[in-house]
């Protein structure tokens, strides 16, 4: 694989998606390639608990319109670029409400990041399970605060912000990407 796509999503209130943020990058390098925004129509006003978030920073949507839209222009973006994998942090979440990317294979980068095993910046102290897996301050604002060293680090909830940090966290974990096929959701 020498692309793969890291996507997060916003939803609403009422559990619809209203935004996508997606980035392409290499698998060696961990470099961005290409990435794109999207704004869903009518559900951007819907509410949820990030609405306010769907701007921040001045990221602008390459496309803010009905879903069918944003879906055929990501899958055609995905499939130009050659992208078969996408990974996402807590990727189930994702792969529920993005049912149209269910033919490329997702893979969950919580399932390295938020394990003793996969990450070596988890204290000796930390509460984790017989698996290894942390008991609790595995969220994406925990994880990269802990791989970044910067305990001022707050999570934007801008998805393509968010994809933008979950792709950090996997530069930072530093492992090659033939390590997350254990991480395999699809």
């Amino acid at each position: 694989m020498s692309l793969f796509a890291v996507i997060d999503t916003e939803t609403t209130w009422g559990d619809e998606v209203m935004s996508i943020g997606v980035v392409i990058a290499d698998s060696k390098t961990f470099e961005i390639k290409e990435k794109r925004y999207y704004i869903l129509t009518p559900f951007n006003n819907h509410g949820g608990m990030y609405t306010y978030a769907l701007y921040a920073d001045g990221i602008e949507p390459d496309i803010e319109g009905p879903r069918k839209k944003a879906m055929d222009e990501l899958i055609d973006f995905l499939v130009f670029n050659n992208v078969l994998n996408i990974f996402a942090y807590n990727a189930s979440f994702d792969y529920r409400h993005l049912p149209e990317l269910r033919f490329l294979n997702w893979y969950d980068i919580m399932k390295l990041a938020a394990y003793k095993q996969h990450n070596p910046k988890i204290p000796d102290n930390a509460e984790c399970y017989s698996t290894g897996r942390l008991k609790r301050g595995y969220g994406v604002e925990s994880i990269y605060r802990m791989l970044s060293e910067n305990p001022g680090y707050c999570e934007l909830h801008n998805a393509l912000a968010d994809a933008v940090d979950e792709l950090e966290i996997m530069k930072l974990l530093d492992i090659e990407i033939e390590a997350y096929l254990c991480a395999k959701i699809s």
